[in-house]
């Protein structure tokens, strides 16, 4: 089993480029299902999420092929198999395969994403939407199966904002060339970019970037050429790390205007931020102060993925802070592992209240999902001595690299075997 060793205190100095977002490079790549042709994506991230779902694409008999930081994809010749839980059950985001399959082909079989079970979950609301547009689902134990006899014109009401939802249903509708409108849609950047990649295809989209949207697809979309915006997550990683540790970074190939709510949180705890086109400067040389409560929203308002790390970027910060958590459940995993090294924390249901504290202490702590394994990291190399982290296999799915771009920035973290 892998795990971090890291060493802290320590003071972040240097620079990094940004990698392609990951939750752009998962839909798109989905999306290259709907093409008769080949594709040529820019930008796209090693990570183990992208990984799975180039397995996926090869296991549909696609040709997958990587060139540096590009992916060339040959879905010419794809074949509509039934996607196991070897694979679909290793990230969520393998449910978007649904509804790329069901606009290729009208049918598709694959088995629970992540091995969730259904009930109040996300997952309803895709299932709800694609049965409007004409889907007969099944679901057999463990196992989603989906025929689409004719596809229906549809004007979809999502209940939510949902980011998968709203993927899913433009996937689905890619091959439609009847309109189909998602009303309440998410607005999140990442959507904007499959949008865009969808209509370098044939497609027809408007209304991208608002709550309304409408799609007519085409029969036979081409295959393309298309480059994946910045991960504003991993932006936010980065400069909660130097706000959290101390510092100055400089962040390349990305875009300050897609983190807004990040920024403003990190310049009222103290920190000196600087942007131009295609970078940030990032400038924590003094203690930090709390800023306002924050509340996770859709977007455009503050990420419910970059909450975890800028808490652990607070840890130590004076003054008093609310998180409330609206997306996701469970979603403070990381609160009682920051509690071992030290941190001030007091959960009730959706929130946590931090208080800052003055010196954290290195200890062994456990990630158990992707953001707060990101969180985790950055409240260690803050901790005095040496720190244990597991469940870096979480980090992995959603980080190019990061143990050695810290190290080259001043961390003391390495990734070492362990026994189980």
């Amino acid at each position: 089993m892998q795990a971090y060793e890291i060493a802290g205190p320590t003071r972040l100095f240097g620079e990094v480029t940004i990698h392609g977002a990951k939750n752009s490079a998962l839909p798109i790549l989905a999306a290259t299902v709907l093409c008769r042709g080949r594709c040529f994506l820019r930008n796209i991230p090693e990570i183990e999420d992208v990984h799975t779902a180039c397995l996926i694409l090869q296991y549909l008999n696609a040709e997958v092929r990587r060139q540096g930081n590009a992916l060339y994809i040959d879905t010419t010749y794809l074949k509509n198999r039934p996607i196991d839980g070897t694979l679909a059950g290793k990230m969520r985001a393998s449910i978007l395969f649904l509804g790329a399959l069901m606009g290729r082909f009208g049918e598709a079989s694959i088995a629970l994403p992540g091995g969730c079970p259904l009930g109040k979950r996300p997952v309803d609301l895709h299932l709800c939407a694609l049965e409007r547009l004409g889907a007969q689902i099944e679901v057999q134990e463990d196992r989603l199966v989906l025929t689409c006899p004719f596809f229906c014109a549809a004007e979809i009401r999502l209940p939510i904002p949902s980011v998968g939802a709203t993927e899913n249903i433009l996937l689905a509708a890619g091959c439609v060339e009847h309109e189909t409108v998602i009303v309440g849609a998410a607005r999140e950047p990442e959507i904007c970019d499959l949008a865009e990649f969808l209509q370098k295809t044939g497609a027809v989209i408007r209304g991208v970037g608002t709550d309304r949207i409408s799609i007519i697809g085409c029969r036979r979309p081409a295959g393309t050429i298309h480059t994946v915006i910045p991960d504003r997550i991993e932006t936010a990683t980065y400069l909660c790390a130097a706000a959290g540790c101390g510092g100055e970074l400089t962040l390349y190939q990305t875009d300050a205007k897609l983190i807004t709510p990040v920024i403003d949180s990190l310049e009222h705890a103290g920190c000196r931020i600087e942007s131009e086109a295609e970078y940030i400067k990032i400038c924590a040389s003094g203690g930090l102060s709390m800023p306002p409560d924050v509340v996770t929203m859709p977007y455009p308002g503050f990420p419910t993925d970059a909450q975890p790390v800028l808490m652990a970027a607070l840890l130590r910060a004076e003054g008093a802070c609310r998180f409330r958590e609206t997306i996701f459940e469970h979603r403070f995993c990381h609160a009682e592992q920051m509690k071992r090294l030290g941190g001030n924390l007091t959960q009730n249901a959706d929130e946590v209240l931090l208080r800052g504290t003055d010196k954290l202490i290195g200890n062994s702590v456990n990630a158990q999902d992707l953001r707060g394994g990101a969180a985790l990291v950055i409240a260690c190399l803050q901790a005095e001595g040496k720190s244990l982290l597991t469940g870096v296999k979480h980090v992995d799915r959603g980080y190019d690299n990061l143990e050695k771009n810290l190290s080259a920035l001043g961390a003391i973290i390495k990734k070492v075997e362990i026994s189980p």
